[in-house]
């Protein structure tokens, strides 16, 4: 049969076969060659597998390897972006990370948690992924998708289990999904899998639907609290400013007639002290001042006229339509007027002066 087989090869080469068999070989081995040559396009990455076990990775553009059997290259496509879904099963693929997920089934066994309060809340969430490291993503992970989607829910469940309901239901969406992507992409480094987590996407995050109208209504309650605690704070604000700027007030008013009655007695001790001191000096001439200044002050709160005894025929006058604001005028020489006399001025040798003449009603107009 061997030999069948050489003659059979004979008849097709020409004479001379050992050159033919050589060219033909020649041929078979610069093919062989050539099909080590290959492509990598620009959203992919060439992992290169010598005898099967990893031995590099290509980037994009044309690349060399050995040919078959020696080496063999598998090109994943590493700017595809995965999704994983957590609590629901929504629509098979996305392409972009923007955009909400539709949910089309819930998943209770996977949304329901446990909040930091004890209390049970329903949540979907969406994982967006992509390969990071290729050869990493082909030979240190079996079933990237359930290590992504086990990584995620574990972190989920241990970030709501501190975080109370109220929050987790408002302000602190945007941490929570922070914190599950920081929590699973440490996992992912930790695992060697060649994976990026992209974004994390809360899709739902509501009570249990059998107590969402019980949590509505204490939503309303815990709004119109937080309402009045604002009206309160800001009378507070506007009520204790005024009541410490009148206050601040007074004590400046307080301190001002303070300063000005130690001002006033200052000035009046200084006063007496002086008066004391020109009394000590000067004593004749000191009291007939003080006289003067003392009967200057009693006629000028007291008006009066004093009318000459000499002058007859003074009509009295006695206005009783304004008694109460008129002053009296009374006659010199009238019996029926009674009449007072200044006090004399002391004599030229003794503190005061000569006396004055005449008599005076006190209350009286000229």
């Amino acid at each position: 049969m061997i030999r069948q087989a050489q003659e059979a090869v004979r008849r097709y080469l020409p004479r001379g076969g050992g050159k033919g068999l050589a060219l033909l070989g020649l041929v078979l081995v610069a093919f062989w060659g050539a099909s080590g040559f290959y492509r990598v396009q620009p959203d992919e990455q060439g992992v290169v597998m010598r005898f099967g076990a990893f031995n590099r990775t290509a980037p994009p553009g044309l690349n060399y390897h050995i040919p078959w059997p020696v080496e063999s290259v598998t090109t994943p496509r590493v700017t595809r972006i995965n999704r994983v879904d957590i609590g629901f099963i929504g629509t098979p693929e996305v392409g972009v990370v923007s955009g909400r997920v539709q949910p089309s089934r819930d998943v209770l066994a996977e949304s329901m948690m446990l909040t930091g309060d004890e209390n049970i809340i329903d949540i979907d969430v969406a994982v967006f992924w992509r390969i990071r490291d290729a050869g990493e993503f082909l030979f240190n992970t079996r079933n990237p998708e359930s290590t992504v989607k086990a990584a995620a829910e574990s972190v989920m469940r241990e970030v709501i289990g501190r975080t109370p309901i109220q929050p987790a239901l408002t302000e602190a969406r945007a941490q929570i999904e922070q914190d599950v992507r920081a929590g699973t992409q440490a996992i992912m480094d930790q695992y060697n899998a060649g994976i990026e987590i992209m974004q994390v996407q809360l899709q739902k995050v509501d009570p249990p639907p059998q107590v969402v109208d019980a949590f509505r209504d204490v939503q309303r309650a815990n709004a119109d609290r937080e309402r009045l605690r604002n009206e309160a704070e800001s009378f507070r604000n506007d009520i204790i400013p005024r009541a410490r700027g009148e206050a601040e007030r007074i004590v400046q008013e307080a301190r001002g007639v303070r300063e000005s009655q130690i001002a006033r007695a200052s000035g009046e001790a200084a006063r007496f002290t002086s008066v004391l001191t020109a009394y000590q000096s000067a004593r004749d001439v000191t009291v007939r001042r003080l006289y003067l200044e003392t009967m200057e002050d009693i006629l000028r709160r007291n008006p009066m006229v004093i009318v000459d005894d000499r002058l007859q025929g003074v009509v009295p006058f006695l206005p009783l339509g304004d008694a109460g604001n008129t002053p009296r005028a009374l006659q010199g020489s009238s019996s029926s007027v009674p009449t007072t006399r200044p006090a004399p001025l002391p004599p030229s040798g003794a503190p005061g002066g000569p006396a004055v003449q005449g008599r005076i009603q006190p209350g009286a107009t000229r």
